[in-house]
């Protein structure tokens, strides 16, 4: 599995948003020079972030962007799957109900299985209020 540039500049855009968070509406074109990212590949995925309910815009010259919930209501898999889609390592896993008709004797399926709640463990484990606490811990700015 390998996560996409849009997953990895989903999860920066969501982070630049709670890191930033003063009150005000956030531009996407700050978040773009903050981000080094092409303003108009952050447009698209916002507007991805935004129908999800993830966050909320405000059109106009104060206009901006901002988180919908705080950050800890966030895990990293809601906004990753969002914008990557399933994140099993094998298709037979994309769904609740494998319907495989292999199921039953494929031994790989263990390791399949293995490896997609590894990475459910770790993806929903955290949330975007980690990444800020990461990221002020390493800019020195950490205060909690």
């Amino acid at each position: 599995m390998k996560i996409s540039t849009k997953g990895r500049y989903a999860l920066r855009l969501m982070l630049d948003l709670a890191i930033n968070d003063i009150g005000e509406k956030i531009r996407i074109k700050d978040i773009a020079k903050r981000q080094e990212i092409s303003e108009k590949y952050l447009e698209q995925i916002i507007s991805i972030l935004h129908k999800a309910g993830y966050v909320k815009s405000l059109r106009g010259p104060q206009g901006g962007y901002s988180l919908a919930k705080k950050p800890e209501e966030y895990t990293v898999g809601m906004i990753l799957r969002l914008t990557e889609g399933s994140l099993a390592p094998v298709s037979c896993l994309d769904d609740e109900v494998n319907l495989c008709s292999r199921q039953d004797d494929c031994t790989t399926l263990i390791l399949w299985k293995k490896l997609d709640d590894a990475i459910k463990g770790v993806v929903d484990k955290y949330t975007l209020a980690d990444l800020v606490e990461w990221e002020l811990a390493k800019t020195d700015q950490y205060v909690i």
